[in-house]
């Protein structure tokens, strides 16, 4: 599956090619101006958007390789103003276009958490693309290192076991009240920059890029993820069904996998 992630891949690959090694190693400048054009061209992105969305993360990782990301909006979702996409950049990371939340206005509440990866001290970003195509962006500097690298805390023979297995998270429902959910996939997730000591040999990429949340058949959120998505893959949101019925999550990999469960509600 081609998506905006393996494209920006290959953008974030042209970047550190393009980077000096002398300005690489002092960390003199620093990189998010040249993200900003590779990702974004010459789009304006509205700085410090502290009245529209509020970014969660701790200041020093206890884990570099499963660090807590919440991002919120202050503005209700509506038919006429919604948070269209939330693409997610982490600097200083192998990959640093490392997530893109597409969003239903039906969602309601713009409430969503997830686990990252973070390979370095850097500043994670998250910027809401609204409706009308405007961006604004909130940021917070995390202090990390290791985490792109660091192996697998299961075996690959356990993780491989338990590869696709899912689960649904939530309270009971009540019609016309938000509840938080949260789907989880057991998954390695490798980067390709995890190594096998036994082996000697790097652990080939294997990681979800494709997790698509609906309820009743209607898309509540999207997302596009890559390596930077920590193993076993969790996205936790609020939502409030309007009506009885299904929600449904459908995960894809990069190997073309998929799976999906789904809860009555």
């Amino acid at each position: 599956m081609f998506t905006r992630i393996t494209q920006f891949f290959a953008l974030s690959l042209m970047l550190m090619l393009a980077i000096p090694v002398a300005q690489a190693a002092t960390d003199k400048e620093p990189i998010w101006p040249s993200l900003k054009t590779a990702y974004f061209g010459d789009k304006s992105i509205r700085d410090n958007a502290d009245d529209l969305l509020v970014i969660e993360a701790p200041k020093r990782a206890e884990d570099a390789a499963i660090v807590p990301i919440s991002i919120k909006s202050l503005v209700p979702q509506s038919a006429d103003k919604y948070i269209k996409n939330i693409h997610v950049i982490i600097d200083e990371n192998p990959m640093p276009y490392s997530a893109n939340f597409q969003l239903s206005p039906e969602l309601g509440t713009v409430d969503i958490s997830t686990r990252m990866r973070i390979d370095q001290y850097t500043y994670v970003r998250a910027i809401a693309e609204m409706n009308d195509g405007s961006l604004h962006m909130v940021s917070r500097f995390v202090k990390a290192s290791g985490g792109c690298s660091a192996p697998a805390g299961k075996d690959a023979a356990a993780a491989l076991a338990r590869l696709g297995q899912m689960q649904i998270r939530m309270r009971e429902a009540t019609v016309g009240e938000p509840v938080q959910a949260q789907v989880i996939v057991s998954h390695p997730n490798y980067s390709g920059l995890q190594y096998d000591q036994q082996n000697r040999k790097y652990i080939p990429a294997h990681y979800v890029d494709d997790i698509d949340i609906s309820y009743n058949n209607k898309t509540l959120i999207r997302v596009e993820a890559g390596i930077s998505m920590s193993e076993d893959p969790s996205v936790r949101f609020t939502f409030t069904p309007d009506e009885h019925g299904k929600l449904k999550a459908v995960v894809k990999d990069s190997k073309q996998q998929q799976f999906s469960l789904e809860k009555d509600i």
